[in-house]
């Protein structure tokens, strides 16, 4: 596939009327895009009742008090069991961490977790995602086809922006897009 374009390091956002209600208002960072798949997290929607100390302590990894204040993410529908640490990439860890766009990584393993809560040794800026989102071939080039989606530049201050529930309207006002003028209609010319 020659012309293919990877979208790993982008954002997806999702335009109003997405038949999916999983990903309405969803701002989704894409971290893997082959022609056969992509992957992505979803960065604006908050596990219900877990924190970062809760999971830390689950897995008997010493946590600082101040982990109780940091969200566990749902990064999708996929595998929600399974954590991903997306994280800047002043932290990898060999055959471990996937680096891609600029400045971004991610890694599911315990030492990425620990890493989290060490300022000395950790990465800069860092989130914890349960699940992911997932495409199989074609899959995600048909919905931006069909106006699902919306692409963008990845801004890490926007990734890790702590107003999850405004994610979404400022993803679009970086595209210089007004929400209330989006329709959730689709036509044909």
């Amino acid at each position: 596939m020659d012309d293919f374009h990877s979208l790993a390091g982008r954002l997806l956002v999702a335009m109003p009327g997405i038949s999916d209600p999983r990903f309405e208002h969803a701002v989704i960072l894409v971290c893997a895009h082959r022609p056969d798949h992509a992957m992505g997290l979803r960065l604006d929607r908050r596990a219900p009742g877990i924190d970062l100390k809760a999971v830390l302590t689950k897995l008997e990894t010493p946590a600082p008090d101040s982990a109780a204040a940091r969200p566990v993410m749902v990064g999708g529908p996929v595998e929600r069991e399974r954590g991903f640490v997306l994280h800047t990439d002043d932290w990898l860890i060999e055959d471990a961490s996937l680096a891609f766009g600029e400045g971004l990584a991610m890694t599911g393993t315990r030492e990425a977790l620990a890493a989290m809560v060490d300022p000395a040794m950790g990465p800069r800026r860092s989130m914890l995602l349960l699940g992911y989102a997932g495409w199989g071939e074609g899959q995600l080039e048909d919905e931006l086809g069909e106006n699902v989606w919306l692409t963008a530049e990845a801004d890490t201050d926007l990734i890790f922006d702590p107003d999850y529930d405004g994610k979404w309207a400022k993803a679009l006002a970086g595209l210089g897009v007004d929400p209330a003028q989006l329709s959730g209609q689709s036509g044909r010319a």
